[in-house]
């Protein structure tokens, strides 16, 4: 096997959502109030919806973009790659990219769909997330089957609700949602709760998998604000072990054999100690926890429920036994800033080139098709999703790879002696971008 062998699924992307997504699935009484993309004075673009204004920012679409210019300032659709909104110009990304398939989270509404949860007429964001879900399977996964990954999103401020539009998604073909991975923060009971048993039972009846993304039930925690930005960055998958903690404790994993939970964005490194001290942990403490687990082990069960991910993880592929070759997926979060685009096979090949075919494939592709219950191969012949088929075709298309400057801002004043960059000039900048958009408002 070679690097243009491969077949890579990615199984954590996004999208920079068009401000016509909703244009097609609502009818006027309904659009008038949906979720609107605005623009600014200033050029930039930013969502309004239920007196909720949310910014494009610029971290979250910096593919193609010079590294010089990565920042957190607002951005305009016109200022990044048109395969963040375009679905046809995304897929030339992918094909560049040796991207087979893909599946691909929210931006506008949040990756969980939490937008629609904090507004304050849960009525009319249960119609728009509907619509939102519909044109994720219709307009973006629909436009060309067997290259995305369908993964909806719920109203779980209401568990009835939630799990009526479950099944309504299961019809439709979708086999994954993205929950929060810690309601409380919301408000809403725990996992632990009774509360969630029928949506548990549903996703289990309906073979749907969670998806749980980094970054909104427990958030990496900012040491302070003087903490340099990259020790926040850094942390970022790893604090995805909470949650995952918290989910393999999950008494639900014991009636439901088959629930599946993706940790999304979350690496793979850290696994092999995390089940080490998930086993030690309950071999030191069941006699007074009656943690439930049986006659299994923690690490057991996790190899039975959960998917993990990598972007780029030399030490976990390294110790690929200590992880689980079953439980082992590929990402190429684009376009978000952790992505290696348009290197993605390149730097994917050194990491697995010294595995066997067979354990390739599974990390590339085979794994997350089992777990996601998805046939790419339903749709395309293998040899034209090969990373070698997927470039050759890009070239032919005349897909554009080189980086372009669209005029970031840095968080640092203008002038200011480059110095490192903290979490509190973050917070400084998105204060300001809040502040501008409060009182500058255009359609």
């Amino acid at each position: 096997m070679s690097v243009n062998d491969m077949v890579i699924i990615s199984v954590d992307d996004h999208i920079v959502e068009p401000g016509n997504l909703f244009d097609n699935h609502l009818s006027a009484a309904d659009l008038a109030d949906a979720p609107k993309l605005k623009r600014t004075p200033q050029g930039t673009n930013f969502w309004e919806y239920q007196g909720r204004k949310i910014p494009m920012t610029g971290l979250n679409a910096v593919a193609g973009r010079v590294p010089e210019e990565y920042g957190m300032e607002p951005t305009a659709l016109e200022h990044v790659r048109k395969g963040c909104y375009d679905v046809d110009a995304r897929i030339g990304d992918m094909n560049v990219n040796g991207i087979a398939a893909s599946l691909n989270f929210a931006s506008c509404v949040a990756f969980d769909g939490s937008v629609f949860l904090r507004a304050p007429d849960r009525a009319r964001a249960l119609v728009h997330m509907r619509a939102y879900n519909d044109w994720h399977y219709d307009e973006w996964c629909g436009a060309h089957p067997g290259r995305f990954i369908p993964c909806g999103m719920l109203p779980y401020w209401d568990v009835n609700a939630a799990t009526t539009e479950l099944k309504r998604l299961a019809d439709k073909g979708f086999t994954a949602v993205c929950l929060n991975d810690n309601p409380t923060i919301h408000g809403l009971p725990s996992i632990h709760n009774s509360h969630w048993d029928p949506l548990y039972a549903a996703l289990a009846d309906l073979d749907v998998t969670i998806a749980l993304h980094i970054g909104f039930g427990n958030p990496a925690p900012h040491a302070s604000m003087e903490t340099p930005i990259e020790a926040w960055i850094t942390t970022m998958p790893m604090a995805i072990s909470v949650s995952a903690a918290d989910w393999l404790n999950l008494s639900a994993l014991d009636r439901h054999p088959n629930l599946r939970i993706a940790l999304s964005e979350g690496g793979i490194g850290w696994i092999p100690y995390f089940l080490e001290r998930s086993d030690f942990t309950h071999e030191q403490h069941k006699a007074w926890t009656h943690s439930g687990f049986k006659d299994k082990k923690p690490s057991e069960v996790f190899r039975e429920h959960f998917l993990t991910c990598f972007i780029d993880d030399a030490h976990g592929l390294k110790h690929l036994e200590d992880v689980g070759e079953d439980i082992v997926a590929y990402e190429c979060d684009y376009p978000h800033s952790d992505s290696v685009w348009p290197r993605a096979p390149e730097i994917l090949w050194e990491r697995v080139k010294h595995l066997s075919s067979k354990k390739i494939d599974k990390v590339t592709h085979e794994n997350a098709m089992r777990f996601f219950r998805f046939d790419p191969f339903k749709y395309h012949k293998r040899e034209a999703l090969t990373v070698g088929a997927l470039r050759a075709q890009a070239k032919k298309d005349g897909v554009d790879i080189a980086r372009h400057s669209t005029g970031g801002a840095s968080p640092l004043a203008p002038g200011e002696t480059p110095r490192r960059v903290t979490s509190g000039d973050i917070k400084a900048m998105m204060d300001r971008n809040a502040a501008n958009e409060r009182s500058n408002v255009t359609v």
